[in-house]
């Protein structure tokens, strides 16, 4: 049974119990609609939520719908449960190498891969709460646990279990998320696989994993199990991993993830996939080499499928593709009354970005301005993004290709972690900070981090790009001493030191001699 299957979430154990209590619970009674809603809002994940609690808090009548889990793939089957996974297999790493730290650990010591996933489960159950149909119900959203579908121009109706609602709204937001897919391999289907969906309902650690894509997904779990102790795969159709990423900040986590274990398979062809006593079969050619492994689980960390079926788009001229909703710069989509936010309609699947989707569309839905469009525009966002494996990499703004691609002439400047005194003593030294800076200008046009902690770290950059400020601004800030954010400064320090010239040093030698008559 899926995790998406309504009303459980395997293990079906207390952790769980009390999630699916809180965000999918068996007694919830659909209130009667009453009147027309501002807002209708189709599911219940981050875009979802976020649009409808601040819609309610700005005093609309606001109706929130889900016909599977609230919170989303975030909270049940993404960003939480990943990270409560992450933070157990980088507990194991740091134990096996105590003894650089002088902590001598004795043989036998026992590794629990139940306990660590009981663990996630019971965090994840307590972050539940956050997005709870009872909070937000009190928070003054008409929660509907059902499947929602257009029934006309101004009315959505709602089967739940205990019969169905219609909807009359002014506007609505359509906010369904993307579901896992899987790429079109050989025996794929016939032999089963794991996705972001199912494999945080493990409970016992498969000796040998077989992981398709080297993105994000990919390389955060590829890590993680191996950390715990699986024999590892990591099978990739493009050279190397992350194949957005600069190359040179993807080789750092390439090869920690080749000291953890993990055998890379890039630039793989042909793969096949079947059957075999005791476990999955695959065969894929890499770098000309023709490798024949046995595997327990095959995790599939590519793809993603816009849920878009079911909703009745064709109906109300709501125009969609494979790639999802169709929507302009404001979020509108091709019926100027209905929106749309997060993983349906952008290419950034974040939650992060979904919230700020959210936003937008509260903005343009709600309130009028001039031709009937609101000013917010999602083509103003300046978006971070992290991939949590460890060293970490963050991203904000342009590549130096994206910027060159423009026309824009640009600066790049790179510091390595080596260099800054608490990476070092840290045991973190792989890594470094890189900055592009608008020729001409301290106009920042993009940064890549990588290090230990580079989630936290990218946000300086992030925050100094919305608000329009510089490379000097951050030349002029303190930052304590030692952390390894300051590499954040060290790195536009070379940007300065760089345009200290020969000729204004000749002019400042020739004032401090005449100081000295």
């Amino acid at each position: 049974m899926s995790p998406h299957d309504e009303s459980v979430m395997l293990p079906d154990d207390e952790h769980n119990q009390r999630l699916v209590a809180n965000v999918h619970p068996s007694d919830w009674v659909n209130p009667e609609p009453s009147g027309r809603y501002n807002i209708v809002v189709i599911g219940a994940g981050t875009a979802g939520l976020i649009t409808a609690v601040i819609a309610a808090s700005l005093g609309a009548k606001v109706a929130l719908i889900e016909k599977h889990l609230m919170g989303g793939d975030c909270l049940n089957v993404g960003c939480v449960p990943s990270k409560g996974v992450i933070r157990a297999a980088r507990a194991w790493a740091d134990l096996r190498k105590a003894e650089e730290f002088g902590i001598h650990i004795p043989p036998g010591v026992k590794y629990d891969f139940g306990v660590a996933m009981a663990r996630m489960r019971k965090l994840r159950a307590r972050i539940s709460h956050n997005d709870s149909a009872q909070r937000y119900s009190k928070l003054g959203v008409d929660i509907y646990i059902g499947s929602g579908r257009f029934a006309g121009r101004d009315a959505i109706q709602v089967e739940g279990p205990a019969g169905n609602r219609t909807l009359s709204f002014v506007k609505a937001a359509i906010c369904t998320g993307a579901r896992a897919s899987a790429p079109q391999i050989p025996g794929l289907q016939e032999a089963g696989y794991l996705t972001n969906e199912t494999v945080f309902s493990l409970t016992e650690l498969p000796p040998r994993l077989a992981v398709i894509g080297a993105g994000p997904i990919g390389c955060e779990l590829a890590q993680s199990f191996a950390r715990f102790g699986s024999q590892v795969y990591l099978i990739e159709a493009q050279h190397g991993i992350m194949p957005n990423e600069d190359r040179d900040a993807a080789q750092i986590v390439e090869q920690q993830m080749v000291k953890d274990g993990v055998q890379l398979l890039c630039c793989g062809k042909d793969l096949k996939i079947s059957k075999a006593d005791g476990g999955k079969r695959l065969t894929v050619d890499s770098h000309g080499q023709q490798y024949d492994v046995v595997v327990d689980e095959i995790l599939v960390g590519i793809g993603r499928t816009p849920n878009v079926e079911g909703l009745g788009l064709e109906a109300i001229g709501v125009e969609f593709d494979k790639n999802g909703v169709k929507v302009n710069g404001q979020l509108q989509t091709s019926n100027p009354r209905i929106f749309a936010a997060g993983d349906v309609c952008s290419r950034y699947k974040f939650t992060h970005a979904a919230d700020a989707m959210a936003q937008i569309v509260i903005q343009n839905a709600l309130f009028p301005h001039p031709f009937g469009l609101g000013y917010a525009s999602v083509e103003s966002l300046i978006m971070p993004w992290c991939t949590f494996t460890e060293p970490e990499v963050a991203h904000v703004g342009m590549y130096e290709k994206d910027a060159k691609e423009k026309g824009l002439e640009v600066e790049t400047y790179t510091f390595k972690l080596e260099e800054v005194d608490r990476a070092i003593l840290d045991g973190e030294e792989e890594g470094f900070a890189r900055v592009h800076i608008q020729k001409g200008s301290d106009k920042i046009l993009g940064a890549t981090i990588v290090a230990a902690h580079a989630g936290d770290m990218i946000g300086e950059f992030s925050v100094l790009m919305k608000a329009g400020l510089g490379a000097k601004t951050i030349a002029g800030t303190i930052h304590p001493y030692p952390t390894q954010a300051e590499v954040n400064k060290k790195v536009v320090n070379l940007w300065r030191k760089a345009h200290f010239t020969q000729a204004t040093r000749n002019r400042l030698v020739k004032l401090f001699a005449w100081m000295r008559r």
